[in-house]
């Protein structure tokens, strides 16, 4: 019997759920464990106040290395670019949608002044860039208390990802879906992690059979590109993958919190070097202005 662990809001167990039904397809038996992690014990300050580095998976991890799980799983976005000595991400599986939805009403839509909740830095300076004539405001808490915050009259839209929104059935609620260029999404956005001890054990064996290759590649060449940027949760970035007949595409954007200063490029290549492709752009955005920006960020630190 396999021990899968995962946070307990609704939408991180329907992930587990979806993990623990393919592993039963495989033969494998399992229960799911909920552990309760720093993020979510947190809920009142933005992410960018307290740092985002493990906020949600820390915990997870440290039951991995106690073995009191064999398993984990995460929403990839959450989880730092360098995992753990010991642990290893076994299986990446078939994405869902990357991109980020409003839900309440479509962006062009919003009169002036109209009140925007998110809590990700990278969607406010996009929203800033896009419609700088909007009030974006924080907005923390699981997929069902942001949106009942809207529902309840605190916004007039609010940002979310689309995948999250998908997994739940809640399509109804997407008022549009932003495409890449006007939103960048999250590395990671829309995959899953299943994260497992680093060693030949028969959790590690089996969830390597849920892996997907594409996703993995492209998802790879987006943390290869965050980590060439510093990896930092002070400064927006965001990192879409995806590929092409046997082609690598990758777009990066990095942007002043304030939405005024960018600069977004792309790369391409074989599906074979994603992380090469993921540190060459990261180089090359850290050459067109990025380093400036995160520069000026961080004060020169």
């Amino acid at each position: 019997m396999l021990i899968i662990g995962s946070r307990g809001s609704k939408l991180a167990l329907w992930q587990a759920h979806w993990v623990q039904k393919r592993l039963a397809g495989l033969g494998h038996q399992s229960r799911v464990e909920v552990i309760r992690t720093t993020g979510d014990k947190i809920t009142d300050v933005a992410l960018s106040k307290i740092g985002t580095k493990g906020l949600f998976t820390k915990e997870l991890e440290e039951a991995l290395l106690d073995r009191t799980i064999d398993l984990a799983v995460h929403s990839l976005k959450d989880m730092p670019t360098e995992l753990p000595q010991g642990l290893t991400l076994a299986a990446i599986p078939p994405r869902e949608d990357a991109r980020d939805a409003m839900a309440g009403s479509r962006l062009a839509d919003l009169p002036e002044g109209s009140r925007v909740g998110t809590s990700s830095l990278r969607r406010a300076a996009q929203l800033k860039l896009a419609r700088p004539e909007l009030v974006v405001d924080n907005l923390r808490g699981n997929l069902d208390t942001r949106l009942r915050k809207l529902d309840d009259g605190r916004y007039d839209a609010i940002v979310l990802a689309s995948a999250g929104l998908r997994r739940l059935g809640l399509e109804e609620r997407i008022a549009e879906t932003l495409p890449v260029d006007v939103m960048c999404p999250a590395v990671g956005q829309g995959a899953l992690a299943v994260e497992c001890r680093d060693e030949d054990s028969p959790a590690t064996e089996a969830c390597r059979q849920l892996d997907h290759a594409l996703t993995r590649a492209a998802v790879t060449a987006e943390r290869a590109l965050l980590a060439a940027l510093g990896g930092g949760c002070q400064v927006p970035i965001g990192g879409h993958g995806w590929v092409e007949e046997d082609r690598l595409i990758l777009r990066g954007i990095v942007l002043s919190p304030d939405g005024r200063k960018l600069v977004r490029m792309t790369a391409t290549g074989p599906i074979t070097e994603a992380r090469r492709v993921g540190e060459d752009l990261g180089a090359m955005l850290l050459e067109k202005g990025a380093a400036g920006i995160l520069e000026e960020v961080y004060g020169g630190a």
